[in-house]
């Protein structure tokens, strides 16, 4: 069994994925078909809206650790500006603006994840933080299955579809905001595993990267996250792979969230009896392996099911997995900053995958993107296995 606090987060998680990813699954049609943008263009800004959220994930993981029980409420003041930024959308018709939005919404994003991470941690036991984090993505997961559904629903069934979907999911985003209120348990006492002198600054949060498991965590999400191609890309590449209708596009995320769904309590499970850190590079296998579907002549009808499988594949090794291992090396009272530069490392570098691949599909052609992304990701696996943090091999 999880603990209370983490099925009241991952209810929360829930709801407001079908709010952002009704978003997310429309976003790349409504900027490249309905506004016209450049491969590069919408490179950058979905290099924003996946990695903007970099800039403050360190500030929300310390405003955390400042005092007890403050673990929720910056969440919520997290998910609260994503919620009203939702609306905005509905006026925000050129690159700067939107871009400016998306941003916004990026910070709540980064403003909130550590500390919820640092409350679903700090709410298990240390044997049992990967299935503690596989139920909580896997509820998560439930909202990003739902989503795009609705998205493709309400697209179907009104005449201006985008500007529905942008009111609906500033509906659906507020009820998780309340959610939360209502049912999260207030604190923790964060603080009790600390050793004395670590207090939460931002210099002690920084000194933690002096520990050798934490800093090769951090160093190898980092470069993993470099050839990280974003999920708007990879659907653009399926659709012009197999010449997907726009009408059927929102439904291709839906893909990849059952796998996710379905995987991430298993894989959790798996990570806390064989090792963290060999489930989350094979999570990166699965990765590479659908990259090089993408790269071949197939074009049979069973193409886009497997890439969607392995691309949730993907997530459901390595998103909840990597906070499990960062969580083993972090002190209770620094714990929602050490997971924040872990983060923050990996957000960086996916911001700058989206900005390099981006340009790479408008100079040279989505295959030689892709081509090199692959490459890179062989490489950076292959450095992250020669020096896996010693901590993550097991931990039952």
């Amino acid at each position: 069994m999880v603990a209370p606090a983490v099925l009241a987060l991952g209810a929360v998680s829930l709801v407001t994925d079908v709010s952002s990813e009704m978003v997310t699954a429309v976003l790349p049609l409504y900027l490249v078909t309905g506004l016209g943008l450049s491969p590069l263009g919408f490179g950058l800004l979905d290099g924003i809206y996946n990695g903007f959220s970099a800039l403050v994930r360190l500030v929300g993981g310390h405003l955390a650790d400042r005092g007890g029980g403050r673990h929720k409420w910056v969440a919520g003041f997290g998910y609260a500006v994503s919620a009203l930024c939702k609306p905005l959308l509905l006026v925000a018709h050129s690159l700067t603006p939107i871009g400016l939005v998306l941003a916004a919404d990026r910070t709540g994003k980064g403003l909130r994840t550590a500390p919820r991470d640092a409350l679903i941690s700090l709410s298990s036991t240390p044997e049992a933080r990967g299935r503690a984090f596989g139920v909580h993505r896997a509820m998560d997961t439930a909202g990003a299955l739902l989503g795009p559904l609705v998205a493709f629903l309400i697209l179907r069934a009104t005449v201006d579809g985008y500007d529905a979907v942008f009111t609906v999911s500033f509906c659906v985003a507020v009820l998780g905001v309340l959610v939360l209120v209502l049912f999260v348990p207030g604190g923790h006492g964060d603080g009790g595993g600390a050793v004395p002198g670590e207090r939460p600054t931002l210099t002690a949060a920084l000194r933690l990267l002096e520990h050798r498991d934490l800093r090769r965590i951090t160093v190898c999400a980092l470069l993993l996250g470099l050839a990280t191609v974003s999920d708007s890309f990879v659907y653009l590449l399926l659709q012009r792979r197999l010449g997907v209708p726009d009408r059927w596009f929102a439904l291709l995320p839906l893909g990849t969230a059952g796998a996710f769904l379905l995987l991430a309590i298993p894989l959790g499970r798996l990570a806390d009896r064989v090792g963290r850190w060999a489930v989350f590079l094979g999570g990166h296998g699965a990765l590479l392996v659908a990259y090089a579907l993408l790269l071949t002549s197939w074009h049979g009808t069973a193409l886009p099911y497997v890439v969607l499988a392995l691309h949730g594949t993907f997530y459901a090794a390595t998103d909840g997995v990597l906070m499990a291992a960062a969580s083993d090396g972090v002190p209770e009272a620094l714990r929602s900053s050490g997971l924040a530069l872990v983060q923050t490392g990996q957000a960086t570098a996916r911001f700058a995958c989206s900005l390099l691949f981006g340009a790479a599909w408008t100079v040279w052609g989505d295959r030689a993107a892709l081509s090199g992304a692959a490459v890179a990701l062989v490489g950076c696996a292959v450095f992250s296995l020669t020096v896996r943090p010693k901590g993550t091999v097991t931990t039952a």
